[in-house]
């Protein structure tokens, strides 16, 4: 076997449910789970009948590339949402959601045989940046999450001469699990080491359409555009229907950005097999051509967010996020610090589900950035994520 698979930690949620096995939950509550970011609101009816009147095609072949008339509608989204142009046949690759992409990514863009490969990530990250960057035989350099920055992670904690090995950086803006979003300035900062010392760097974009403020979160393309790197030199970006579209199962986004990194990247793709159903690119060709699912989706999400934010911030350190499903609340001081307590007891006397902070993090320059918060998901509808809310406020008021 790969020694490297033996590099990998178990997911946190593995985890969470080691550290949860002996408990019992409070029998006379519902079990409410806050834990899992899975979307679940309804899918849009014109997905659905994108896929049902489209089954022919598995009576062929799909390839990798995907049909030329889903990238021209992957570049349009791009070309409404960001302002950005992209070439279609040579800059935009559709790819069986994020996650798939995220990983393959580091697989062709890492030199293994480079003395000291390194890949540089947020912490607290999404696991899978890990996970990519150890099975391609390369380190992992992390970035620590700044509270006095609205919790974005802070790239001045990497030394000269850990970018110096850097062949990739993962950027999360939006940020899983904080909702913060990265200002014009980080990315300048972060393409000025990349045109210093040649890493590439993907920017993941999941959460982009799900925000608070009246103004979109920038996007990395975007903050290229804007800063004069139009051929988008070294730098991908990565988004998925999942979140926007409410989809989590169709696996369906698209990657977009530097066309030498592309090309090299659909070669990659070509031998691994990750080709898109012709099914799915008909029904993602249906969602990338519609907004008006999309708005309604992030106006359910601020209604929710409305309502219960202010519950938890009369117990909890918490505020309303930049974007995102997710708020990152601080446990309160009577758990000093202690996370994972703090999720062990709201499930047991509760029945509410939340996802340690520390399990998100790794240990980097001295602290665990995700020690002493939770990750409260607001995917559920709006009355149950209220009810859960209340619990919790309950909760930490009883204690």
């Amino acid at each position: 076997m790969n020694p490297l698979l033996n590099r990998l930690q178990p997911y946190p949620f593995e985890r969470l449910r080691q550290l949860t096995r002996d408990i019992v939950p409070n029998p006379a509550l519902r079990p409410i789970s806050l834990g899992l970011g899975e979307p679940r609101h309804a899918t849009p009816k014109l997905i659905e009948d994108a896929l049902t009147s489209s089954l022919k095609g598995l009576s062929s072949y799909p390839a990798t590339a995907g049909d030329p008339k889903l990238r021209e509608a992957m570049a349009g989204w791009l070309r409404r949402r960001y302002g950005v142009a992209v070439d279609a046949a040579t800059q935009v690759l559709p790819v069986n959601g994020s996650r798939e992409a995220l990983f393959s990514l580091a697989q062709s863009v890492i030199d293994p045989t480079r003395p000291g490969a390194t890949v540089v990530c947020p912490n607290p990250f999404y696991q899978i940046y890990e996970g990519a960057a150890l099975l391609s035989g390369a380190e992992v350099a992390f970035a620590n999450s700044d509270p006095a920055r609205n919790f974005a992670p802070d790239w001045s904690q990497i030394d000269e001469a850990t970018w110096a090995r850097t062949q990739l950086v993962y950027v999360c803006s939006p940020g899983n699990p904080t909702g913060a979003v990265m200002p014009l300035d980080e990315w300048r900062t972060l393409f000025e080491l990349s045109d210093r010392h040649g890493f590439v760097i993907a920017s993941d974009e999941c959460y982009s359409e799900i925000y608070f403020r009246d103004e979109p979160p920038l996007g990395g393309l975007q903050a290229a555009q804007a800063l004069g790197r139009s051929d988008f030199r070294r730098l991908v970006m990565l988004t998925s229907l999942s979140k926007r579209s409410n989809v989590p199962g169709m696996r369906s986004g698209f990657v977009a950005g530097d066309a030498e990194v592309m090309k090299q990247f659909l070669l990659y793709r070509t031998y691994h097999g990750s080709a898109m159903s012709p099914i799915v690119q008909s029904a993602s060709l249906a969602a990338w051509g519609d907004e008006a699912h999309v708005v309604a989706n992030r106006e359910l999400y601020r209604t929710k967010f409305a309502q219960v934010t202010p519950v938890l911030e009369e117990v909890l350190d918490v505020a309303l996020p930049d974007a995102s499903f997710y708020l990152w609340a601080g446990v309160p001081s009577a758990f000093n610090g202690d996370d994972v307590a703090f999720a062990r007891g709201l499930l047991a006397q509760y029945n509410v589900s939340v996802l340690p902070g520390s399990l998100l993090a790794r240990s980097a320059h001295g602290s665990n950035p995700g020690a002493g918060r939770v990750r409260l998901a607001l995917v559920a509808e709006v009355a149950e994520c209220l009810e859960a809310a209340q619990r919790i406020a309950s909760y930490v008021k009883s204690l």
